[in-house]
């Protein structure tokens, strides 16, 4: 059986994520440092035979997906399905004031209870759906090749317990940093893990925030 290789990628850092401030699908640019991630990136992955690259259509992963696809000569696809989680009423919002405001929504959120829903987001069951149905499509666009797609911390976290057969529930252990490789193989099947978090091609370490 064929097997699609994917390399997915979280967007680069953005002001927001500096100042640990929800996203979700609001339409934020990459700052400075994150237009310095995405250009390693085209750097490090210039070499990398990729039919195709996708990308959430916020600005933040376009412009990663941008930098990748240039040297290699591809045009980014949009897909809208690749998008942050919604969060509702939590965008706009910093961490510390959702915690200070909104007490009762926020233990629900930070236990990652499957069911909760910010007013006007998505739950996370809602998302991981989502993010599986449109990664599935994408993938059994391209077997035996290899596929790039840019996205966000909480799509890379969706992929990653995939891979890993962890429960929406589960404790978060491993790393989401803004601009990380991670390499994953799908057949029909399902998703496997071949490596996560590369950061090697940066000289420091980005910001691990999920909600971007």
């Amino acid at each position: 059986m064929d097997v699609t290789r994917l390399i997915a990628i979280r967007h680069g850092e953005t002001a927001w994520n500096v100042d640990t401030r929800i996203q979700g699908q609001l339409d934020i640019p990459l700052n400075a440092t994150g237009e310095w991630q995405a250009s390693r990136l085209g750097e490090a992955l210039r070499d990398e035979p990729m039919a195709a690259i996708y990308s959430s259509d916020l600005r933040r992963a376009w412009q990663t997906a941008e930098a990748i696809a240039a040297p290699q000569g591809l045009a980014v696809m949009p897909d809208a399905g690749l998008r942050e989680r919604g969060f509702g009423h939590f965008e706009g919002l910093t961490f510390a004031r959702i915690d200070a405001e909104l007490p009762e929504q926020a233990r629900l959120w930070r236990t990652r209870d499957p069911d909760f829903s910010p007013q006007g987001g998505e739950s996370l069951l809602v998302f991981r759906d989502r993010v599986a149905r449109t990664v599935d499509a994408i993938a059994a666009r391209h077997p035996g090749e290899l596929v790039g797609i840019v996205a966000h911390g909480g799509v890379m976290d969706v992929l990653y317990r995939a891979a890993t057969r962890q429960e929406l529930q589960a404790p978060r252990t491993w790393q989401l940093g803004n601009a990380a490789i991670n390499r994953l193989l799908w057949t029909p099947e399902g998703l496997s893990l071949v490596g996560w978090s590369d950061t090697s091609h940066l000289a420091s370490d980005a910001l691990d925030e999920t909600s971007s």
